[in-house]
């Protein structure tokens, strides 16, 4: 269970401030949020056509730090994620088949309104699945495009009686032209997209990397602009503005969408309002496979089911993400994946089970030096480190080092606040009363031989332990089983 983490002494007030770094000034600044009331966060959400790979879900952990960051430092968090259910085109660049229309075929569904509904119904309750395998705190709202229609194609009549936009034969754009500050977020310059550097050439458009709003066809909405659909970009302004309003603190996502998508949403925005959209960009970078970015297109796109069914756990993923920081690359492996696993059992037992009773007042002084690294732009390497030097700190007690591992845990969220038998449970550990009859008695035959020093027949026994799918592992308290 999640809570706001606050110490019997409430010492927040001596924490170093939060700082964020900013994508847009590419600075670490200073968090100071728009209101005191609340944190404005929107986090651009899955494309749900799919099933999200596990490079994709790295964005969402990364958001869930930056809110348990946010939580923990007193501050309330307005936070929305949205769906794409239609209207994102296989290329960003407005060009080729739209992604649902791609998913509608591959799973032999008739092309239609209705279907795609039914086709994202799969897909957002699986990547809901995997937000709760992952330990992510949901979002204050879940945003769903098809469902903020009216709102995008109002935004899309503001734009164009601002005169921001033109009419094409395929539909309506945004004119960068009348936008100077296009590309400021990454630092991209435009006139390099000329010609096609960046996207592909469309002789409609003024700007190559002008970008639709409105994108006409035999499928969608009616509008002033005939049947259609509205553009990728204008869905999350649409969303963003009536979830949150015209103004927000944080804008998340992956590092991909930070050239064309985000910035069509600055853009956008700060044409229709006058005003600066986001205070903080955020970014989280690529996972890869042997130097290879994750995608479906590279087929090496592994979902977090692959790896549940492989015997590993959302939290296990969770923990090797925050091994490395969010702005970093990394590279994925299974020999990588196994020794968090291995490390995150090790925190698992000690809290579940060697320090179970143990009780202790946080000490403020290690409290401090947590929530200055975690406050640090998020830095849960630093934080897991610290975790595990606090196992072995003996200048603390056992309940004070418990107790300051369960306030990491509450900024990291690696389930170790979980409740004791729920957490070894989920471990597969095994309470020796609630064996069946004969391995019980496959248990008491291997201590016994163990005592009596024959270890060719401990040896036999545990083999036939394993192949009934339990482990065991001595320890100086009894044997120790595991359900396989």
């Amino acid at each position: 269970m999640f809570n706001l983490f606050k110490s019997e002494k409430d010492s927040s007030a001596l924490f170093p401030p939060v700082t964020l770094f900013n994508s847009e000034s590419r600075e670490t600044e200073t968090f100071e949020p728009l209101s005191k009331k609340e944190v404005r966060v929107y986090s651009c959400g899955p494309t749900v056509y799919d099933y999200a790979h596990i490079g994709n879900l790295r964005a969402y952990t990364f958001s869930d730090i930056l809110k348990r960051t946010l939580l923990y430092n007193g501050y309330n968090v307005n936070h929305t994620i949205n769906y794409t259910d239609f209207g994102h085109l296989v290329s960003d660049a407005d060009e080729g088949e739209d992604k649902m229309m791609k998913g509608l075929k591959r799973e032999n569904m008739e092309v239609s309104l209705e279907s795609m509904r039914l086709l994202s119904d799969k897909f957002i309750a699986a990547f809901e699945k995997d937000m709760e395998s992952l330990n992510v705190i949901p979002p204050t709202q879940y945003a769903r495009a098809s469902e903020y229609v009216t709102e995008q194609i109002k935004l899309i009549q503001t734009l164009e009686e601002k005169g921001y936009t033109y009419k094409t034969s395929d539909g309506v754009y945004f004119d960068i032209s009348k936008f100077p500050t296009y590309g400021r977020l990454g630092n991209i310059n435009v006139e390099e997209l000329r010609g096609g550097a960046r996207v592909e050439e469309n002789s409609e458009k003024k700007h190559p990397a002008d970008f639709a709003v409105w994108k006409n066809g035999d499928l969608g909405w009616d509008s002033a602009w005939g049947k259609g659909f509205p553009g990728w970009h204008i869905e999350c302004s649409a969303m963003a503005f009536a979830t949150l309003g015209k103004q927000i603190d944080i804008h998340t996502g992956g590092v991909d969408n930070m050239p064309t998508h985000h910035n069509g949403e600055i853009a956008q925005c700060e044409s229709a309002t006058g005003k600066q959209f986001s205070k903080y960009w955020m970014h989280s970078e690529h996972i890869q496979i042997q130097d290879q970015k994750i995608a479906k297109s590279e087929g090496n796109g592994i979902i977090l089911s692959d790896l549940l069914e492989k015997g590993y756990s959302g939290t296990d993923y969770r923990y090797w993400l925050l091994q490395s920081h969010y702005r970093s690359q990394v590279n994925f492996s299974y020999e990588a994946l196994d020794a968090a696993k291995q490390g995150l059992i090790r925190l698992k037992r000690l809290v579940f089970e060697e320090w179970r009773d143990e009780r202790g007042k946080i000490n403020e002084e290690k409290q401090l030096e947590i929530v200055s690294a975690i406050n640090n732009d998020l830095d849960t390497p630093k934080v897991i480190a610290m975790m595990h030097d606090l196992t072995k700190d003996e200048t603390l007690t056992t309940g004070e080092r418990k107790a300051l591992i369960l306030e990491c845990d509450a900024l990291l969220g690696l389930g170790l606040s979980d409740d004791p038998e729920d957490g070894l449970r989920a471990m597969g550990h095994v309470a020796l009363t609630s064996l069946p009859q004969n391995i019980l008695e496959m248990i008491d035959q291997r201590e016994a031989a163990r005592v009596a020093r024959n270890w060719a027949e401990a040896d036999r026994l545990r083999d036939a332990l394993l192949l009934a799918g339990y482990t065991v592992e001595d320890s100086s308290e009894g044997p120790k089983v595991t359900k396989q």
